[in-house]
């Protein structure tokens, strides 16, 4: 297991701190590494967790005092190993003590034994899109998605997407990116949620817009009508005289906005005329077009 060094990652430099000082600490590291500050540091999310995990232990005394005891080993032999690379580094570099007063030893293999290390690179981060109905982003799912690996096979991708989702939002599932490079991590695999439009709703940003289809008499003398959102139906009063384009807007029954509420459903209004009429309609119509005086062009 890979030791990590708490007190360094929130950046105090000895463990003889109270949990004011402690709590200070990580307060100050969330807000100089949280990801929203640092939209191009790939590591910032991982620079979080271990911030976080850092200041679970350490204000907890229990676990403090047990993790102190390995901090203090580890710092030891940090210092030893520094230590012992200044050695080989002034051995390399300038000579040992010996050499300097005896003379090179002349061993071939000196040069065969300098260790080269290569720096551990991140795998790139791949983009996806996957396309969602209104309905179905409303109440959440888990969709299949299927991609071609770098090896050129193909891979079947499970991602949920919680019910509420905004247009244009990232999943993002860690570690499914390209390969990392000498030990690095994995890249991510980052997928754009596109919700479409559909004949029943529009959406745009928490509102949902559907059409209310009437006839020319409920236009015109007003009517109750039910008008569907996503989830329910709802009972409206249509009133006298409405016209084609005007809207009727009903809080509380569109899209989710994220925090417990919901946009409106805004009903467009369109009135129709009905195209296969019985004699008795066509009569009644044009006994309404003698006696009626309105003119809609003048």
């Amino acid at each position: 297991m890979v030791f990590k060094d708490y007190y360094t990652i929130l950046e105090l430099k000895t463990n003889k701190v109270s949990s004011e000082q402690i709590k200070n600490a990580y307060r100050l590291a969330v807000k100089k590494n949280h990801p929203d500050l640092n939209i191009k540091d790939g590591l910032a999310e991982e620079k979080i967790k271990d911030i976080n995990e850092a200041y679970k232990v350490l204000s907890d005394d229990r676990q403090k005092r047990k993790y102190d005891r390995i901090w203090i080993k580890n710092s030891e032999n940090a210092k030893q190993k520094k230590y012992k690379n200044e050695r080989e580094q002034f051995d390399t570099k300038g000579g040992s003590f010996f050499s300097i007063f005896f003379g090179s030893s002349n061993n071939k293999d000196d040069e065969n034994n300098v260790k080269t290390t290569k720096n551990p690179i991140k795998g790139e981060n791949v983009e996806t899109s996957v396309d969602v109905e209104i309905e179905e982003v409303f109440y959440g799912l888990d969709k299949k998605i299927s991609l071609r690996t770098s090896d050129g096979k193909m891979k079947v991708y499970t991602i949920s997407i919680p019910a509420g989702i905004r247009n244009g939002e990232k999943i993002r599932l860690l570690g499914q990116g390209k390969a990392g490079k000498n030990g690095g991590k994995n890249g991510d695999l980052f997928i754009k949620v596109n919700i479409k439009n559909n004949d029943k709703f529009e959406i745009n940003g928490n509102d949902l817009y559907t059409n209310l289809y009437l006839s020319p008499w409920e236009a015109a003398l007003g009517s109750k009508v039910v008008v569907y959102s996503i989830d329910e139906g709802i009972t409206v009063s249509v009133p006298e005289g409405i016209e084609t384009g005007e809207i009727i807007r009903i809080e509380g029954k569109g899209y989710k906005d994220g925090k417990g509420g919901r946009g409106d459903l805004i009903a467009k209004i369109n009135i129709m005329i009905p195209k296969n009429i019985t004699k008795e309609e066509k009569n009644l119509f044009k006994k309404l077009s003698t006696i009626s005086d309105y003119n809609p062009r003048s």
